[in-house]
């Protein structure tokens, strides 16, 4: 690590997509130099200050948040506190630097960035910002005239930057428990390596439900034949919904071994090693995972997102090989399940998918992050 690399600022927030890359560079530069001061700034409401305090950082908040697109009076009114805050926060941002003097500054995305990069670069320390979806979010859009270097998660992302000179590809860090077992280790751990495919399915938080219910179809027509593994994590209201659905349509989970049906997926790192196949979303954090582990995935973008950003994410996999996209009006039970089968019983085309995900994949993403912020800062 550079020398002169004593205090560091990771700005971010919004989502884990945003936070988890900040984290996994704090860790690797604690890792080189133990004594490196580390510094979060974040919002106040923001998912960042729970992430962040867990993993031993201290953390500091900004007023900053998001505008919404509506002329509701609701919503009207919290687009004038965003204003307000919008006017607070340089002059918190300036603060915090003052206070902390760091050698860098790093945002990796979502509104909570943009005043602490801002501050910096007009303030001449260097700064970096990372962005982990396909197409530049607004906030990244915004900071790409101040940022010194632009680090992008795929070489697709390049060609959406006014400033393709600052941009490198870096990729985006994925957590090294995702790769402390083979393949075959991981389906013996689960106990699915009887020669089927094991299939993996999960949603996010936004719109969940509604492709939950979707699922009760794809479990019942999956429960005939039990064709392949599948692991399905629906959240708790998910869960007690699913299986009252399924039980309705006289299917008892009990008696289907194949088919597990979970709350939570607490070992994720070791069921998305095992897959042979996944549905899913199209979320930054998500599609890095996929394309590091070369799993090939059936994505069903979330059309509740800013910028419509996520079938963006997907379409890029789609066109790499990698993924099929079927949109939410479209993914039906029957579709899923249809496209799934397609997919799994034609080895060819599936090892085709596994490669060309994997060709997108950058596992050593963390490394190559260290290593632009190290030579920014020489």
């Amino acid at each position: 690590m550079a020398k002169n690399i004593q205090r560091v600022i990771f700005t971010c927030g919004g989502t884990a997509g945003h936070v988890n890359p900040a984290l996994a560079l704090a860790g690797r530069m604690r890792e080189a130099a133990p004594d490196t001061e580390v510094l979060f700034v974040g919002a106040e409401r923001g998912l960042e200050k729970d992430l962040v305090p867990k993993a031993g950082y201290p953390f500091r908040t900004v007023h900053i948040s998001s505008f919404h697109r509506s002329f509701k009076p609701r919503e009207i009114q919290h687009n004038l506190v965003s204003i307000g805050n919008l006017m607070r926060a340089p002059h918190e941002a300036r603060a915090i630097l003052r206070d902390f003097h760091p050698d860098v500054v790093i945002g990796t995305g979502g509104y909570a960035s943009f005043p602490l990069v801002k501050a910096a670069a007009k303030a001449g320390i260097p700064t970096a910002i990372h962005e982990s979806n396909m197409v530049p979010g607004l906030t990244t859009e915004m900071l790409s005239p101040f940022a010194d270097r632009i680090m992008v998660g795929f070489e697709a992302c390049r060609q959406h930057y006014r400033h393709p000179e600052k941009v490198i590809v870096t990729g985006t860090p994925v957590r090294g428990e995702f790769f402390r077992m083979t393949k075959e280790q991981a389906k013996a751990a689960l106990g699915v390596d009887d020669g089927r495919a094991l299939l993996v399915s999960f949603w996010g938080s936004l719109g969940a439900s509604g492709m939950d219910r979707q699922m009760v179809d794809f479990l019942a027509l999956e429960a005939a034949k039990e064709p392949f593994h599948h692991i399905h994590g629906a959240g708790s209201a998910g869960y007690r919904m699913m299986t009252e659905a399924l039980r309705e349509k006289g299917v008892e989970l009990e008696e289907h071994p194949a088919l597990q049906l979970r709350e939570y997926i607490y070992d994720m790192a070791t069921v998305m090693r095992a897959a042979d196949l996944v549905i899913c979303r199209a979320g930054a954090s998500t599609i890095s995972e996929l394309t590091a582990l070369g799993v090939p995935a059936i994505i069903v973008p979330s059309p509740y997102v800013t910028n419509d950003h996520q079938e963006k994410n997907a379409r890029v996999l789609e066109h790499a090989g990698g993924a099929q996209v079927l949109l939410e009006r479209d993914a039906t039970g029957q579709a899923m399940f249809q496209a799934t089968c397609a997919i799994v019983h034609d080895p060819a085309r599936r090892a085709s998918m596994e490669q060309a995900m994997a060709a997108l994949g950058i596992r050593d993403a963390t490394e190559r992050i260290y290593q632009v912020i190290q030579d920014l800062c020489q």
